[in-house]
Protein backbone atom coordinates (compact mmCIF):
# COMPACT_ATOMS: atom_id res chain seq x y z
CA UNK A 1 0.00 0.00 0.00
CA UNK A 2 1.75 3.14 -1.22
CA UNK A 3 0.72 5.28 1.75
CA UNK A 4 1.55 2.75 4.48
CA UNK A 5 4.72 4.43 5.74
CA UNK A 6 2.98 7.81 5.83
CA UNK A 7 0.00 6.36 7.71
CA UNK A 8 2.13 4.61 10.29
CA UNK A 9 4.05 7.83 10.85
CA UNK A 10 0.75 9.74 11.17
CA UNK A 11 -0.62 7.29 13.74
CA UNK A 12 2.58 7.33 15.79
CA UNK A 13 2.70 11.14 15.78
CA UNK A 14 -0.94 11.28 16.87
CA UNK A 15 -0.13 8.78 19.62
CA UNK A 16 2.76 10.94 20.76
CA UNK A 17 0.50 14.00 20.99
CA UNK A 18 -2.11 12.01 22.90
CA UNK A 19 0.42 10.69 25.41
CA UNK A 20 1.65 14.21 26.16
CA UNK A 21 -1.84 15.18 27.34
CA UNK A 22 -2.48 11.79 28.97
CA UNK A 23 0.48 12.34 31.28
CA UNK A 24 -1.01 15.61 32.59
CA UNK A 25 -4.12 16.79 34.35
CA UNK A 26 -6.42 17.86 31.52
CA UNK A 27 -9.78 19.52 31.02
CA UNK A 28 -12.73 17.67 29.50
CA UNK A 29 -15.26 19.51 27.34
CA UNK A 30 -18.70 18.18 26.41
CA UNK A 31 -19.72 18.22 22.75
CA UNK A 32 -23.27 18.82 21.52
CA UNK A 33 -23.93 15.05 21.46
CA UNK A 34 -22.83 14.81 25.12
CA UNK A 35 -19.61 12.99 24.22
CA UNK A 36 -16.35 14.12 25.85
CA UNK A 37 -13.63 16.12 24.08
CA UNK A 38 -10.08 16.84 25.24
CA UNK A 39 -7.06 18.71 23.94
CA UNK A 40 -5.63 15.30 23.00
CA UNK A 41 -8.46 14.78 20.48
CA UNK A 42 -7.70 18.16 18.91
CA UNK A 43 -3.91 17.75 18.84
CA UNK A 44 -4.13 14.24 17.38
CA UNK A 45 -6.47 15.51 14.66
CA UNK A 46 -4.03 18.24 13.64
CA UNK A 47 -1.12 15.80 13.62
CA UNK A 48 -2.94 13.30 11.39
CA UNK A 49 -4.21 15.95 8.98
CA UNK A 50 -0.68 17.31 8.53
CA UNK A 51 0.30 13.91 7.10
CA UNK A 52 -2.87 13.04 5.17
CA UNK A 53 -2.98 16.40 3.41
CA UNK A 54 0.12 15.25 1.53
CA UNK A 55 -1.96 12.59 -0.28
CA UNK A 56 -4.38 15.06 -1.89
CA UNK A 57 -7.39 12.94 -0.86
CA UNK A 58 -10.35 14.39 1.09
CA UNK A 59 -10.35 13.86 4.86
CA UNK A 60 -13.40 13.19 7.03
CA UNK A 61 -12.38 13.37 10.69
CA UNK A 62 -14.51 13.32 13.81
CA UNK A 63 -12.75 16.46 14.98
CA UNK A 64 -12.68 18.19 11.59
CA UNK A 65 -15.31 19.92 9.49
CA UNK A 66 -18.23 17.61 8.72
CA UNK A 67 -19.02 18.29 5.10
CA UNK A 68 -22.61 18.11 3.91
CA UNK A 69 -23.54 15.02 1.91
CA UNK A 70 -24.00 17.17 -1.18
CA UNK A 71 -20.23 17.73 -1.07
CA UNK A 72 -19.21 14.26 0.14
CA UNK A 73 -21.33 12.18 -2.22
CA UNK A 74 -18.87 12.68 -5.08
CA UNK A 75 -15.98 11.26 -3.03
CA UNK A 76 -14.89 7.94 -4.50
CA UNK A 77 -11.82 7.79 -2.24
CA UNK A 78 -11.22 9.53 1.09
CA UNK A 79 -9.63 9.23 4.53
CA UNK A 80 -11.93 8.46 7.46
CA UNK A 81 -10.34 9.41 10.77
CA UNK A 82 -11.05 9.19 14.48
CA UNK A 83 -8.03 10.92 16.04
CA UNK A 84 -8.85 9.57 19.51
CA UNK A 85 -11.39 6.76 19.60
CA UNK A 86 -12.45 6.00 23.14
CA UNK A 87 -12.21 9.43 24.75
CA UNK A 88 -14.19 8.02 27.69
CA UNK A 89 -11.41 5.46 28.19
CA UNK A 90 -8.84 8.24 27.84
CA UNK A 91 -10.58 10.25 30.58
CA UNK A 92 -10.76 7.13 32.80
CA UNK A 93 -7.03 6.56 32.09
CA UNK A 94 -7.48 2.84 31.42
CA UNK A 95 -5.35 2.92 28.25
CA UNK A 96 -8.01 1.36 26.00
CA UNK A 97 -8.20 4.11 23.38
CA UNK A 98 -6.89 4.30 19.85
CA UNK A 99 -5.96 6.34 16.80
CA UNK A 100 -8.07 5.20 13.83
CA UNK A 101 -7.30 5.93 10.17
CA UNK A 102 -9.11 4.25 7.26
CA UNK A 103 -9.03 4.60 3.50
CA UNK A 104 -12.51 4.29 1.99
CA UNK A 105 -13.02 3.52 -1.70
CA UNK A 106 -16.50 3.50 -3.24
CA UNK A 107 -18.16 3.17 0.15
CA UNK A 108 -16.02 0.31 1.49
CA UNK A 109 -12.84 0.30 3.61
CA UNK A 110 -9.72 -0.94 1.80
CA UNK A 111 -7.05 -0.06 4.37
CA UNK A 112 -7.07 0.57 8.10
CA UNK A 113 -4.62 1.36 10.85
CA UNK A 114 -5.34 1.38 14.58
CA UNK A 115 -2.74 2.45 17.12
CA UNK A 116 -3.19 2.04 20.87
CA UNK A 117 -0.36 4.16 22.30
CA UNK A 118 -0.66 3.10 25.96
CA UNK A 119 -1.03 -0.59 25.08
CA UNK A 120 1.78 -0.15 22.50
CA UNK A 121 -0.13 -2.13 19.85
CA UNK A 122 -0.38 -1.27 16.16
CA UNK A 123 -2.92 -3.03 13.94
CA UNK A 124 -2.82 -2.77 10.14
CA UNK A 125 -5.21 -4.21 7.57
CA UNK A 126 -4.72 -4.02 3.80
CA UNK A 127 -7.83 -5.65 2.34
CA UNK A 128 -7.00 -8.41 -0.09
CA UNK A 129 -3.37 -8.48 1.01
CA UNK A 130 -2.70 -8.91 4.74
CA UNK A 131 -3.61 -8.05 8.29
CA UNK A 132 -1.06 -7.82 11.07
CA UNK A 133 -0.34 -6.57 14.56
CA UNK A 134 2.91 -5.30 16.04
CA UNK A 135 3.47 -5.19 19.80
CA UNK A 136 5.76 -2.96 21.87
CA UNK A 137 5.28 -0.05 19.46
CA UNK A 138 5.97 3.35 21.02
CA UNK A 139 5.86 6.64 19.09
CA UNK A 140 9.65 6.58 18.60
CA UNK A 141 9.69 3.07 17.10
CA UNK A 142 11.06 3.11 13.56
CA UNK A 143 9.13 1.75 10.59
CA UNK A 144 11.79 -0.94 10.08
CA UNK A 145 11.49 -2.02 13.73
CA UNK A 146 7.70 -2.17 13.40
CA UNK A 147 7.91 -4.37 10.32
CA UNK A 148 10.31 -6.66 12.19
CA UNK A 149 7.67 -7.06 14.92
CA UNK A 150 4.81 -7.91 12.52
CA UNK A 151 2.60 -10.87 13.43
CA UNK A 152 0.01 -11.98 10.89
CA UNK A 153 -3.58 -12.13 12.12
CA UNK A 154 -5.88 -13.81 12.85
CA UNK A 155 -4.11 -16.09 15.31
CA UNK A 156 -6.08 -19.29 15.85
CA UNK A 157 -7.94 -19.70 19.13
CA UNK A 158 -9.30 -22.90 20.71
CA UNK A 159 -12.78 -23.85 19.49
CA UNK A 160 -14.25 -23.57 22.99
CA UNK A 161 -15.49 -21.57 24.67
CA UNK A 162 -17.17 -19.34 22.11
CA UNK A 163 -16.03 -15.80 22.98
CA UNK A 164 -18.30 -12.78 22.60
CA UNK A 165 -16.99 -9.22 22.76
CA UNK A 166 -19.23 -7.14 25.00
CA UNK A 167 -18.70 -3.44 25.56
CA UNK A 168 -18.27 -2.40 29.16
CA UNK A 169 -20.53 0.60 28.65
CA UNK A 170 -22.99 -0.60 25.96
CA UNK A 171 -24.45 -3.95 27.09
CA UNK A 172 -28.00 -3.36 25.87
CA UNK A 173 -31.12 -5.50 26.24
CA UNK A 174 -30.78 -6.42 22.56
CA UNK A 175 -27.21 -7.59 23.14
CA UNK A 176 -28.34 -9.73 26.07
CA UNK A 177 -31.03 -11.35 23.90
CA UNK A 178 -28.46 -12.00 21.14
CA UNK A 179 -26.04 -13.55 23.63
CA UNK A 180 -28.78 -15.76 25.08
CA UNK A 181 -29.43 -17.07 21.55
CA UNK A 182 -25.71 -17.76 21.11
CA UNK A 183 -25.66 -19.71 24.36
CA UNK A 184 -28.50 -21.87 23.07
CA UNK A 185 -26.54 -22.52 19.84
CA UNK A 186 -22.96 -22.74 21.09
CA UNK A 187 -23.30 -24.00 24.63
CA UNK A 188 -20.52 -22.48 26.70
CA UNK A 189 -20.04 -18.75 26.01
CA UNK A 190 -17.37 -16.54 27.52
CA UNK A 191 -16.86 -12.78 27.27
CA UNK A 192 -14.05 -10.39 26.39
CA UNK A 193 -14.24 -6.69 27.13
CA UNK A 194 -12.23 -3.85 25.66
CA UNK A 195 -12.67 -0.17 24.96
CA UNK A 196 -12.90 1.70 21.66
CA UNK A 197 -12.20 0.05 18.28
CA UNK A 198 -10.06 -2.52 20.07
CA UNK A 199 -13.27 -4.56 20.37
CA UNK A 200 -13.22 -5.12 16.60
CA UNK A 201 -9.51 -5.91 16.81
CA UNK A 202 -10.20 -8.74 19.30
CA UNK A 203 -12.17 -10.53 16.56
CA UNK A 204 -9.67 -9.64 13.84
CA UNK A 205 -6.82 -10.91 16.00
CA UNK A 206 -8.60 -14.21 16.69
CA UNK A 207 -8.96 -13.59 20.42
CA UNK A 208 -12.77 -13.52 20.16
CA UNK A 209 -15.36 -15.06 17.84
CA UNK A 210 -18.00 -12.37 17.50
CA UNK A 211 -18.72 -8.74 18.37
CA UNK A 212 -22.36 -7.70 18.21
CA UNK A 213 -22.79 -3.94 18.47
CA UNK A 214 -26.42 -3.06 19.09
CA UNK A 215 -25.86 0.57 19.98
CA UNK A 216 -24.90 3.84 18.29
CA UNK A 217 -21.57 4.30 16.52
CA UNK A 218 -20.35 6.69 13.86
CA UNK A 219 -18.54 5.83 10.65
CA UNK A 220 -15.17 7.06 11.98
CA UNK A 221 -15.54 4.70 14.96
CA UNK A 222 -15.55 1.61 12.74
CA UNK A 223 -13.87 2.29 9.38
CA UNK A 224 -10.32 1.33 10.38
CA UNK A 225 -11.40 -1.67 12.43
CA UNK A 226 -13.65 -2.82 9.58
CA UNK A 227 -10.69 -2.76 7.18
CA UNK A 228 -8.48 -4.70 9.62
CA UNK A 229 -11.18 -7.29 10.32
CA UNK A 230 -11.90 -7.71 6.60
CA UNK A 231 -8.20 -8.06 5.79
CA UNK A 232 -8.06 -10.76 8.49
CA UNK A 233 -10.86 -12.67 6.77
CA UNK A 234 -13.70 -11.52 9.03
CA UNK A 235 -16.95 -9.83 8.07
CA UNK A 236 -18.54 -6.63 9.37
CA UNK A 237 -22.24 -7.00 8.61
CA UNK A 238 -24.88 -4.30 8.83
CA UNK A 239 -27.58 -5.79 11.07
CA UNK A 240 -30.31 -3.83 9.22
CA UNK A 241 -29.37 -4.67 5.62
CA UNK A 242 -27.61 -8.01 6.30
CA UNK A 243 -24.91 -6.82 3.88
CA UNK A 244 -21.40 -5.49 4.42
CA UNK A 245 -21.46 -2.18 6.28
CA UNK A 246 -20.96 0.82 3.99
CA UNK A 247 -19.48 4.30 4.44
CA UNK A 248 -19.97 7.89 3.30
CA UNK A 249 -23.70 7.58 3.73
CA UNK A 250 -25.93 10.65 3.92
CA UNK A 251 -26.11 10.03 7.66
CA UNK A 252 -22.73 9.22 9.21
CA UNK A 253 -24.46 7.24 11.96
CA UNK A 254 -23.93 3.50 11.58
CA UNK A 255 -26.66 0.93 11.83
CA UNK A 256 -26.15 -1.85 14.36
CA UNK A 257 -23.55 -4.34 13.17
CA UNK A 258 -21.95 -7.71 13.84
CA UNK A 259 -18.25 -8.58 13.43
CA UNK A 260 -17.38 -12.26 13.05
Amino acid sequence: MKFERLLIEASLKAGEEILKIYAQDFDVETKSDESPLTQADKNAHLAIVSFLEQTGLPILSEEGKHMDFSERKSWNEFWLVDPLDGTKEFVKKNGEFTVNIALIENGLPVYGIIYAPVLEKLFVGNVGTEAWVANDVVPSTSIDEIHAKKISIPIAKPAHPYIVVASRSHFSDETKTFVDQLKAEKGEVDFASMGSSLKICLVAEGKADIYPRFGPTMEWDTGAGHAIAKAAGKMVTDHTTDAEMRYNKESLLNNWFIVK
